[in-house]
Parts: structure tokens; C-alpha cells; sequence
């Protein structure tokens, strides 16, 4: 058995004698380690592993030469080679680091899905302004409401070194994405002959903390999503008030009908309520790979363990490139995906008795660095494998904030896929990063304003 197998059982027998319940901060010693030769300031192990396969945290430090402020992104690995590839032929050779969902996809598509794997590169980092602000919460991060909600919303990862699934789940929830931010991009079902229609949004998200005037203390965030395309969709908008205890008081949404010019209130729009303009490809709270009320599961924390994922994905958001070249039948194209070997923490959340959900079991795997969910494994009432979620990170290295470059929903029965967050055939880098909001921006009328044709 690995070292690294015997402290993810280690890790998991320690936290199965956890409550939610009891969950507390940790000891200013525990928070002392943040930051130091041991832990990043996320929490995240900052040396490598034994093999060298995984390198000493080292994130990117500046954008690479060529950057123009203001516009598209450039790979500053653009010179990576691929080292192997992952194929239905030799998966058994890396299964312990793939997800069932990963492998499932392999042995789905034998001979055209493949997994393009490359120099490991813990290029990841947050503001100086966040790490300080993990760093100080952390002895004061509680959960209240049996985990639904936070005592106190500390900072944007309260437990960077998480006793409990539930915790693990709040940190990636919370993670900092840039306090305020406006973009447009893509949302693409793919049918299974590999046909696809894009859907064109333009998104505002601001969190309360970042809010210019005072809001509610149990608001968490903003949102306002815009459909600017195609011109049958065109003028629908979607307005939530995301909260941090949903239990006590349920996330507020309404949409804004171009057709019938009216708001109305959406309660679907949360749990597995159909995703906006998705083809029933996702749920409204797999929107982010998880997202909302964590309440209808029992999470349990599995540990930690080496894993494929994307990261690094700058190639894909390249402007040179049309949806065409990336979108394939089945699956996105492998040739512009490329994998890295990263830690992951690994949390199991199982359907509670009594509550109701299409997916009765969802694993997931999150990023050491940044707290992302890198990829969802979900299962239907069966115990069946149903759909397969990859996020392919990057960093937006200007502003230091993560990101995902795209987000996709591989469903294994159908054999339709769901991309979100693809720009290439949008001219510009759109993202607004700290823009200045109120909350009069974010009201129903605000919503009719923005949904005018």
C-alpha cells in the first residue's frame, strides 16, 4: 500500500468520527501552518510527491511574454509536449489515479476519446488579500444548521484544513472568484452525431462582501445571466440571490421572459430543476460542477489521492480556433485537452433519506491548490454510473483569480455533452474583473431592463 493510500485511509478513518454537528474552527497552532514550509496558504500540501510526478507548489508569478492587458489570455506552457497518452487500450496501467466517470469514458468511446497527459504544473495561486483573509478566519470558521449554513462567513475557503466532507464542499462553493466579475461565453449542448447549436451569455456575479452597499448577512451572492443568443432565446434573463443557508431561507430567483415581457418567480431554479438553455443536460445545481443548498446529502470525506485532471487549458480558449475543431461526436476533441497528474481531495455525498434529487450519489474531486471540483462522477437511483463532469482549470494569471475554461457534462447513456464556458468565436476577452456593484442592480426591475430586445 502507497504512502499516499495509507493517509487517505488515514485521513478518512480520522474524519468519519467527525460530526457535522461538531465541526469546529481550528487551534491558531493548526492556522500557524498556513502559509509555512508544510502548507500553502490554502491548506494544500506545498511539497511535491515522492515520485516527482507532482511538483512543490509553485504558482505563476506574471503573465507570459506577449500578453497585451486587456486581452485573450496567452498558454504560458504553449511549448509542453504531450509525455502519454491515456486510451481505452491501457487505462488499467493509470486506473488508480482516473475516476470511475474517467474510465467509464474511456471504454465508452475505445477509439476516439483519449486523455493527453503533460508536465504537472501547481500553477495555481490566489491574492495576497485572500490568502490573509483564509489565514485569519480560519479559527473562527464554524458550520451551524447541522452544516447547511456557516456561523460567520469568514473568508473565502474557511476550512483550508477540512475534518469533514461538508467542509471540503463549503470551500469550493466559497472560493474567491474575483469578488465582482461581468463575461460573456458559450454554453453548448452536443447531440450525439455531434451536432451543437451555441447559446451566448452574458454573465454578472458579484458576492455580497464585495457588494458597495449593505445586504442581508445570510446573502452570499448575486447573479444575472442574459441569453444573447440565438435570436430565439435572445432577451431571456435569469436573476438570483444566492444565500448561504438555503434551509432557513430558500435561494430567491426570476427569470425575465422576452416573449411574454414579464418576471416571475423561479423556485425550480435550484436542485435538480433543469439547467438554463442546457437540452436537460444538467441540473441547476451542477452548474459549477456543484453548486446551491447542500442539504439533501450526507457528504463523507474520502481522503486524498493523485489524479488526472485538466488543468493548464489554456489551448482550448485559443481565438484561432472555432467550436468545430473542439466539439466532436461524444466528446470534446482530445487533442486540445491536456492533463495533469494533481492531489485531489475525494468526498462522496449520498442522497439522504426521504429527499429526492435525479442523482443518488455524487463523488467528487477537488483540487488541492484552488478548492475546485475537477471532476463529478454521478450516479442515477440504480447505482448506476450516468454522467461524467470534467472541469478543465486554468488561472487567470493577470488577476490572479482560477477559473475553469470550460466546464463539460459527458451524459453516458445518451451520448450528448455539454460544454460551458468555451469563448473561442467570441472576438474579445470579456471578462470585467472587480466591478462595481449594487444591489439596485440586481432587483426584478433590473431584471426587465436587462431582458429588453
Amino acid at each position: 500500500m502507497t504512502l499516499l493510500k495509507k493517509s487517505m485511509l488515514a485521513v478518512a478513518a480520522a474524519t468519519y468520527m467527525v460530526s457535522v454537528g461538531a465541526s469546529a474552527a481550528i487551534s491558531q497552532e493548526q492556522a500557524d501552518r498556513l502559509g509555512g514550509s508544510e502548507l500553502t496558504p490554502m491548506g494544500a500540501e506545498r511539497a511535491g510527491n515522492t515520485a516527482g510526478t507532482i511538483p512543490e507548489w509553485s504558482p505563476i508569478k506574471s503573465a507570459p511574454a506577449g500578453y497585451v492587458a486587456g486581452g485573450p489570455l496567452l498558454d504560458p506552457y504553449a511549448d509542453d509536449q504531450v509525455e502519454f497518452s491515456i486510451t481505452a487500450a491501457n487505462y488499467e496501467q493509470y486506473a488508480d489515479n482516473l475516476s470511475p466517470g474517467q474510465i467509464a469514458l474511456l471504454k465508452r468511446y475505445p477509439s476516439t476519446f483519449k486523455m493527453n497527459v503533460y508536465q504537472t504544473r501547481r500553477s495555481s495561486g490566489y491574492p495576497q488579500s485572500v490568502y490573509d483573509q483564509v489565514k485569519s478566519g480560519s479559527t473562527r470558521a464554524e458550520l451551524a444548521a447541522g452544516g447547511n449554513g456557516l456561523k460567520e462567513l469568514v473568508s473565502d475557503a474557511p476550512f483550508p484544513i477540512p475534518a469533514s466532507g461538508i467542509e471540503v464542499i463549503w470551500n469550493h462553493i466559497l472560493r474567491y472568484r474575483g469578488g465582482s466579475v461581468k463575461r460573456s461565453y458559450t454554453q453548448i449542448p452536443v447531440q450525439a452525431n455531434g451536432n451543437f447549436s451555441p447559446v451566448v451569455f452574458d454573465d454578472q456575479i458579484t458576492w455580497a462582501n464585495y457588494m458597495q452597499d449593505k445586504v442581508d448577512p445570510n446573502r452570499l451572492f448575486f447573479y444575472k445571466q442574459a441569453i444573447v443568443a440565438p435570436a430565439r432565446l435572445e432577451g431571456g434573463v435569469l436573476l438570483v440571490h444566492e444565500n448561504i443557508d438555503q434551509v432557513k431561507e430558500p435561494r430567491a430567483a426570476w427569470v425575465y421572459n422576452a416573449g411574454q415581457r414579464r418576471v416571475r418567480r423561479a423556485p425550480d431554479v435550484a436542485y435538480d430543476g433543469p439547467g438554463t438553455a442546457s437540452d436537460g443536460l444538467r441540473t441547476a445545481d451542477d452548474l459549477d460542477l456543484y453548486n446551491g443548498a447542500p442539504d439533501r446529502y450526507n457528504w463523507k470525506l474520502l481522503g486524498k489521492k493523485e489524479m488526472y485532471i485538466g488543468y493548464n487549458s489554456y489551448r482550448m480558449l485559443g481565438k484561432s480556433l472555432k467550436y468545430t475543431d473542439l466539439l466532436s461526436a461524444g466528446h470534446m476533441n482530445p487533442e486540445y485537452l491536456r492533463y495533469e497528474l494533481h492531489r485531489v481531495w475525494v468526498v462522496e455525498g449520498t442522497l439522504k433519506e426521504g429527499a429526492r434529487h435525479i442523482y443518488a450519489k455524487r463523488t467528487f474531486y477537488i483540487d488541492e491548490d484552488t478548492w475546485q471540483i475537477s471532476i463529478a462522477d454521478l450516479y442515477d437511483g440504480r447505482g448506476e454510473m450516468w454522467r461524467v463532469k470534467e472541469a478543465h482549470n486554468l488561472t487567470h494569471y493577470q488577476v490572479n483569480v482560477p477559473w475553469y475554461a470550460t466546464e463539460t457534462s459527458y451524459d453516458l447513456i445518451s451520448g450528448r455533452y455539454l460544454t460551458i464556458g468555451l469563448e473561442n468565436e467570441i472576438p474579445e476577452y470579456t471578462y470585467v474583473w472587480g466591478y462595481p456593484a449594487s444591489s439596485t442592480e440586481y432587483t426584478p426591475a433590473a431584471l426587465r431592463r436587462a431582458g429588453k430586445r
